[in-house]
């Protein structure tokens, strides 16, 4: 049912999105847009030596649902290592895909209010935005 997208649980997650902030001098940075709604997240990340992450800023201009994941991640990531932040995409696919379980772990509990997605494909890209460029940055990242 449509209801369980537009949970509270999601509302109030895409509430509590944190004022767009854009990094001076980021290590990496990478805008994803959703075809489907036109739902747009710009990232930008910095990792310490050990493969943490240590700054990150965002731009999120997109649906309730890409607001609700971006709000978590954002809230979440500082101290995230890139290998984790990985394995939360791909676990993120899963479950919207796959019918697999919501993340684990503390950090990433919330992430469980969006479940209910999985039953709207067509929102699903919406919804992977943030993880996508985050995995875009730790790539660049990589890469150097």
């Amino acid at each position: 049912m449509i209801s369980d997208v537009y949970s509270d649980g999601i509302l109030d997650a895409a509430a509590a999105i944190p004022p767009a902030r854009r990094l001076d001098a980021p290590q990496a940075s990478a805008k994803k847009v959703s075809r489907v709604c036109g739902s747009e997240v710009e990232v930008d990340l910095s990792i310490d030596a050990d493969g943490a992450v240590a700054e990150f800023g965002m731009n999120a201009r997109a649906c309730a649902l890409g607001q609700a994941a971006a709000s978590i991640v954002a809230r979440n990531i500082i101290g995230a290592r890139a290998d984790a932040l990985y394995r939360l995409r791909d676990e993120m696919r899963a479950m919207l895909k796959e019918n697999a379980p919501p993340p684990s772990g503390a950090r990433w509990a919330a992430l469980a209010a969006l479940e209910p997605i999985r039953d709207y494909p067509q929102r699903h890209a919406s919804t992977l935005l943030v993880f996508e460029a985050v995995a875009d940055c730790l790539d660049q990242i990589a890469a150097r």
